[in-house]
Protein backbone atom coordinates (compact mmCIF):
# COMPACT_ATOMS: atom_id res chain seq x y z
CA UNK A 1 0.00 0.00 0.00
CA UNK A 2 1.39 3.20 -1.28
CA UNK A 3 2.33 5.68 1.54
CA UNK A 4 -0.11 8.68 1.83
CA UNK A 5 1.03 11.90 0.64
CA UNK A 6 0.47 15.21 2.76
CA UNK A 7 -0.96 18.17 1.02
CA UNK A 8 1.49 21.06 1.16
CA UNK A 9 -0.24 24.05 2.12
CA UNK A 10 1.53 27.63 2.48
CA UNK A 11 -1.51 30.33 2.50
CA UNK A 12 -3.55 31.26 5.45
CA UNK A 13 -6.77 31.70 3.91
CA UNK A 14 -6.48 28.38 2.05
CA UNK A 15 -5.18 26.69 5.59
CA UNK A 16 -8.80 27.78 6.87
CA UNK A 17 -10.56 26.87 3.69
CA UNK A 18 -9.22 23.43 3.85
CA UNK A 19 -10.28 22.83 7.66
CA UNK A 20 -13.63 23.98 6.86
CA UNK A 21 -14.48 21.80 4.33
CA UNK A 22 -13.22 18.36 5.79
CA UNK A 23 -14.72 20.12 9.16
CA UNK A 24 -18.42 20.22 6.82
CA UNK A 25 -17.82 16.62 5.72
CA UNK A 26 -18.03 15.29 9.59
CA UNK A 27 -14.06 15.00 10.03
CA UNK A 28 -12.59 16.13 13.27
CA UNK A 29 -8.87 17.49 12.82
CA UNK A 30 -5.70 16.94 14.82
CA UNK A 31 -2.87 19.60 14.54
CA UNK A 32 0.80 19.06 15.48
CA UNK A 33 2.89 22.45 15.92
CA UNK A 34 6.56 22.08 14.87
CA UNK A 35 9.11 23.79 13.68
CA UNK A 36 10.49 21.12 12.16
CA UNK A 37 13.87 19.54 11.40
CA UNK A 38 11.89 16.74 12.47
CA UNK A 39 12.84 13.39 14.51
CA UNK A 40 11.44 10.68 16.02
CA UNK A 41 9.36 12.76 19.16
CA UNK A 42 7.84 14.38 16.76
CA UNK A 43 6.63 11.59 14.55
CA UNK A 44 5.10 10.22 17.67
CA UNK A 45 3.30 13.34 18.27
CA UNK A 46 1.40 13.16 14.32
CA UNK A 47 0.80 8.68 15.96
CA UNK A 48 -1.02 10.42 19.28
CA UNK A 49 -2.93 12.76 17.06
CA UNK A 50 -4.34 9.69 15.40
CA UNK A 51 -5.40 8.69 18.08
CA UNK A 52 -7.61 11.76 18.55
CA UNK A 53 -8.74 12.86 15.19
CA UNK A 54 -9.67 11.59 11.80
CA UNK A 55 -7.22 13.89 9.59
CA UNK A 56 -4.02 15.29 10.60
CA UNK A 57 -2.26 18.98 10.20
CA UNK A 58 1.33 19.21 10.94
CA UNK A 59 2.95 22.92 10.74
CA UNK A 60 6.34 23.44 10.07
CA UNK A 61 6.86 27.07 10.90
CA UNK A 62 10.56 28.34 12.40
CA UNK A 63 8.39 31.60 14.43
CA UNK A 64 10.85 34.37 14.98
CA UNK A 65 8.34 36.49 17.70
CA UNK A 66 9.92 33.61 20.33
CA UNK A 67 13.78 34.26 19.72
CA UNK A 68 15.63 37.40 21.01
CA UNK A 69 17.85 38.75 18.58
CA UNK A 70 21.20 36.93 20.57
CA UNK A 71 19.71 33.59 20.22
CA UNK A 72 19.81 30.84 17.74
CA UNK A 73 16.92 31.62 15.20
CA UNK A 74 19.74 32.15 12.18
CA UNK A 75 21.01 28.64 12.97
CA UNK A 76 17.80 26.84 13.33
CA UNK A 77 18.50 23.30 12.00
CA UNK A 78 15.98 23.23 8.76
CA UNK A 79 15.46 19.63 6.23
CA UNK A 80 12.15 20.40 5.07
CA UNK A 81 11.91 17.42 2.13
CA UNK A 82 13.43 15.12 4.69
CA UNK A 83 10.71 16.58 6.94
CA UNK A 84 8.38 16.07 4.27
CA UNK A 85 9.57 12.25 3.57
CA UNK A 86 9.51 11.42 7.25
CA UNK A 87 5.78 12.69 7.74
CA UNK A 88 4.77 10.28 4.54
CA UNK A 89 6.46 7.72 6.16
CA UNK A 90 4.36 7.67 9.61
CA UNK A 91 1.52 4.82 9.51
CA UNK A 92 -1.86 6.77 8.27
CA UNK A 93 0.30 9.77 6.81
CA UNK A 94 -0.37 13.22 7.38
CA UNK A 95 -2.81 15.13 5.51
CA UNK A 96 -1.81 18.81 5.44
CA UNK A 97 1.73 20.28 5.80
CA UNK A 98 1.30 24.16 6.63
CA UNK A 99 4.71 25.59 5.59
CA UNK A 100 3.45 29.69 6.03
CA UNK A 101 6.40 31.62 4.73
CA UNK A 102 6.15 34.56 7.38
CA UNK A 103 3.14 34.64 9.79
CA UNK A 104 3.87 38.21 10.64
CA UNK A 105 3.36 39.62 6.89
CA UNK A 106 0.67 41.61 6.64
CA UNK A 107 1.67 42.98 3.32
CA UNK A 108 2.32 46.76 4.47
CA UNK A 109 6.11 47.81 4.31
CA UNK A 110 5.35 51.01 5.68
CA UNK A 111 4.24 49.39 9.09
CA UNK A 112 7.80 48.47 9.77
CA UNK A 113 8.73 52.17 10.44
CA UNK A 114 6.71 53.03 13.07
CA UNK A 115 7.78 49.43 14.92
CA UNK A 116 11.24 50.79 15.19
CA UNK A 117 10.63 54.14 15.90
CA UNK A 118 8.55 52.42 18.86
CA UNK A 119 11.23 50.52 19.68
CA UNK A 120 13.52 53.61 20.35
CA UNK A 121 10.67 55.09 22.45
CA UNK A 122 11.23 52.58 24.71
CA UNK A 123 14.39 53.15 24.93
CA UNK A 124 15.58 50.94 22.20
CA UNK A 125 15.06 47.28 24.23
CA UNK A 126 14.42 44.93 21.41
CA UNK A 127 12.49 42.32 22.62
CA UNK A 128 12.02 39.85 19.82
CA UNK A 129 13.17 38.96 16.36
CA UNK A 130 9.49 39.74 15.13
CA UNK A 131 10.62 43.65 16.86
CA UNK A 132 14.41 43.47 15.34
CA UNK A 133 13.13 43.25 12.09
CA UNK A 134 10.02 46.29 12.33
CA UNK A 135 7.36 43.79 11.08
CA UNK A 136 4.86 46.03 12.79
CA UNK A 137 3.19 43.30 14.62
CA UNK A 138 2.19 44.39 18.01
CA UNK A 139 -0.26 42.34 19.75
CA UNK A 140 0.69 39.45 21.81
CA UNK A 141 -0.46 36.58 24.05
CA UNK A 142 0.87 35.81 27.35
CA UNK A 143 0.47 33.74 30.61
CA UNK A 144 1.60 36.11 32.85
CA UNK A 145 1.88 33.56 36.40
CA UNK A 146 3.27 30.27 34.06
CA UNK A 147 5.64 31.94 32.25
CA UNK A 148 7.75 32.67 34.73
CA UNK A 149 10.35 30.71 36.31
CA UNK A 150 12.32 27.92 34.71
CA UNK A 151 12.90 28.64 30.99
CA UNK A 152 11.12 32.54 31.64
CA UNK A 153 14.28 33.78 33.66
CA UNK A 154 16.68 33.20 30.39
CA UNK A 155 13.84 33.47 27.79
CA UNK A 156 11.81 36.68 28.82
CA UNK A 157 10.65 36.76 25.42
CA UNK A 158 10.20 33.04 24.35
CA UNK A 159 6.83 32.14 25.74
CA UNK A 160 4.91 35.42 24.54
CA UNK A 161 6.24 34.65 21.63
CA UNK A 162 5.44 30.57 21.40
CA UNK A 163 1.30 31.56 23.21
CA UNK A 164 1.25 34.29 20.55
CA UNK A 165 2.34 32.15 17.37
CA UNK A 166 0.49 29.21 18.74
CA UNK A 167 -3.13 31.20 19.22
CA UNK A 168 -2.48 32.80 15.26
CA UNK A 169 -2.09 29.06 14.45
CA UNK A 170 -5.08 27.80 15.72
CA UNK A 171 -7.25 30.81 14.27
CA UNK A 172 -5.74 29.26 10.81
CA UNK A 173 -5.58 25.47 11.22
CA UNK A 174 -8.71 25.60 13.30
CA UNK A 175 -8.45 22.11 15.04
CA UNK A 176 -10.27 20.50 17.32
CA UNK A 177 -7.15 18.53 18.77
CA UNK A 178 -3.92 19.91 19.30
CA UNK A 179 -1.02 17.46 20.60
CA UNK A 180 2.71 18.75 22.19
CA UNK A 181 5.40 16.86 23.34
CA UNK A 182 6.27 17.13 27.37
CA UNK A 183 9.81 17.68 26.90
CA UNK A 184 8.28 21.32 26.74
CA UNK A 185 6.72 20.92 29.75
CA UNK A 186 6.64 24.53 30.37
CA UNK A 187 5.23 25.30 26.98
CA UNK A 188 2.47 22.46 27.18
CA UNK A 189 1.42 23.62 30.73
CA UNK A 190 1.18 27.24 29.27
CA UNK A 191 -0.59 25.99 26.16
CA UNK A 192 -3.16 24.04 28.25
CA UNK A 193 -4.25 27.40 30.41
CA UNK A 194 -4.32 29.54 27.77
CA UNK A 195 -7.02 27.56 25.66
CA UNK A 196 -8.33 27.24 29.11
CA UNK A 197 -8.42 30.96 29.75
CA UNK A 198 -9.50 32.01 25.99
CA UNK A 199 -11.84 29.49 25.64
CA UNK A 200 -10.33 27.54 22.54
CA UNK A 201 -13.03 24.78 21.25
CA UNK A 202 -9.18 22.28 21.72
CA UNK A 203 -8.61 19.70 23.59
CA UNK A 204 -4.68 19.65 24.42
CA UNK A 205 -2.74 16.63 24.94
CA UNK A 206 0.51 16.08 26.09
CA UNK A 207 2.39 13.39 24.66
CA UNK A 208 5.42 11.31 26.62
CA UNK A 209 9.25 12.39 25.98
CA UNK A 210 10.62 9.98 23.28
CA UNK A 211 14.20 9.28 23.91
CA UNK A 212 17.50 8.33 22.31
CA UNK A 213 19.27 4.77 23.76
CA UNK A 214 20.85 5.95 26.44
CA UNK A 215 18.04 8.33 27.76
CA UNK A 216 19.14 11.97 25.98
CA UNK A 217 15.71 13.59 25.28
CA UNK A 218 15.41 14.00 21.81
CA UNK A 219 15.40 17.39 20.43
CA UNK A 220 16.52 19.50 16.99
CA UNK A 221 19.07 21.36 18.87
CA UNK A 222 20.63 17.47 19.60
CA UNK A 223 22.60 17.77 16.02
CA UNK A 224 24.29 20.73 16.91
CA UNK A 225 26.41 18.68 19.78
CA UNK A 226 29.66 17.92 19.08
CA UNK A 227 30.62 14.30 19.58
CA UNK A 228 32.11 14.63 23.13
CA UNK A 229 29.11 16.82 24.18
CA UNK A 230 26.62 14.12 22.58
CA UNK A 231 27.97 11.42 24.97
CA UNK A 232 28.15 13.59 28.27
CA UNK A 233 24.30 15.34 27.64
CA UNK A 234 22.99 12.08 28.68
CA UNK A 235 23.51 13.30 32.07
CA UNK A 236 20.77 15.21 32.00
CA UNK A 237 18.41 12.35 32.21
CA UNK A 238 20.79 10.11 34.68
CA UNK A 239 20.32 12.67 37.02
CA UNK A 240 16.77 12.97 36.65
CA UNK A 241 16.26 9.21 36.63
CA UNK A 242 18.49 9.12 39.83
CA UNK A 243 16.23 11.78 41.47
CA UNK A 244 12.75 9.92 40.54
CA UNK A 245 13.96 6.79 42.34
CA UNK A 246 15.26 8.48 45.56
CA UNK A 247 11.72 9.99 45.87
CA UNK A 248 9.99 6.91 44.84
CA UNK A 249 12.30 5.48 48.02
CA UNK A 250 11.41 8.14 50.42
CA UNK A 251 13.51 11.24 49.88
CA UNK A 252 11.46 14.37 49.86
CA UNK A 253 13.64 17.29 50.12
CA UNK A 254 13.70 18.70 47.35
CA UNK A 255 17.06 20.51 47.71
CA UNK A 256 18.48 17.42 48.36
CA UNK A 257 17.29 16.17 45.33
CA UNK A 258 18.54 19.11 42.96
CA UNK A 259 21.76 19.63 44.95
CA UNK A 260 22.62 15.48 43.63
CA UNK A 261 21.00 16.32 39.70
CA UNK A 262 23.49 19.42 39.80
CA UNK A 263 26.54 18.07 41.16
CA UNK A 264 26.28 14.71 38.07
CA UNK A 265 25.49 17.05 35.34
CA UNK A 266 28.29 19.18 36.39
CA UNK A 267 30.65 16.25 36.83
CA UNK A 268 29.87 15.66 32.52
CA UNK A 269 31.06 19.20 32.40
CA UNK A 270 27.10 20.32 32.01
CA UNK A 271 26.47 23.75 33.02
CA UNK A 272 23.28 24.10 34.80
CA UNK A 273 20.99 27.29 33.66
CA UNK A 274 18.26 25.68 36.21
CA UNK A 275 16.85 22.93 38.04
CA UNK A 276 13.97 22.80 40.02
CA UNK A 277 11.19 20.48 41.17
CA UNK A 278 7.71 22.36 40.95
CA UNK A 279 4.19 21.82 41.00
CA UNK A 280 2.76 19.63 38.14
CA UNK A 281 0.10 22.38 37.69
CA UNK A 282 0.89 25.68 38.71
CA UNK A 283 4.79 24.77 38.27
CA UNK A 284 5.40 26.96 41.42
CA UNK A 285 8.63 25.86 43.14
CA UNK A 286 8.57 23.02 45.98
CA UNK A 287 10.33 22.51 48.61
CA UNK A 288 9.10 19.11 49.94
CA UNK A 289 7.50 16.60 47.75
CA UNK A 290 3.86 16.28 49.12
CA UNK A 291 1.89 15.84 45.41
CA UNK A 292 2.93 15.28 41.67
CA UNK A 293 5.83 17.67 40.96
CA UNK A 294 7.77 17.49 37.78
CA UNK A 295 11.64 18.16 37.82
CA UNK A 296 12.86 20.36 35.19
CA UNK A 297 16.22 21.25 34.04
CA UNK A 298 18.03 23.31 31.39
CA UNK A 299 21.38 22.57 30.85
CA UNK A 300 24.67 23.86 28.29
CA UNK A 301 26.73 21.78 26.57
CA UNK A 302 28.94 24.28 24.35
CA UNK A 303 26.68 26.23 23.23
CA UNK A 304 24.11 24.06 22.71
CA UNK A 305 21.02 24.16 25.30
CA UNK A 306 19.28 21.75 26.24
CA UNK A 307 15.72 20.71 28.39
CA UNK A 308 14.40 17.90 30.25
CA UNK A 309 11.83 17.05 32.77
CA UNK A 310 11.03 13.69 34.75
CA UNK A 311 7.55 13.62 36.51
CA UNK A 312 7.38 12.38 40.25
CA UNK A 313 4.36 11.13 41.66
CA UNK A 314 4.74 9.55 45.04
Amino acid sequence: MAAKEAIIITDKDEMRKWTRSMRAQGNTIGFVPTMGYLHQGHLSLVQDAHNQADLIVVSIYVNPGQFSPNEDLSTYPSDFQGDIEKLNSVPGGVDVVFNPKNLYDYGNSQIGNGSERNLEENGGMVVSCVEDKGMGHETWVRVEKLEKGLCGNSRPVFFRGVATVVTKLFNIVEPDVVVFGKKDYQQWRIIQRMVRDLDFGIKVIGSEIVREHDGLAMSSRNVKLSPEDRQRASSISRALSRAQVEAEKGQVNCRELINTAILTISEASGTVDYAEIVDQESLEPVETIKRPVVFCVAVCFGKVRLIDNMEIDV
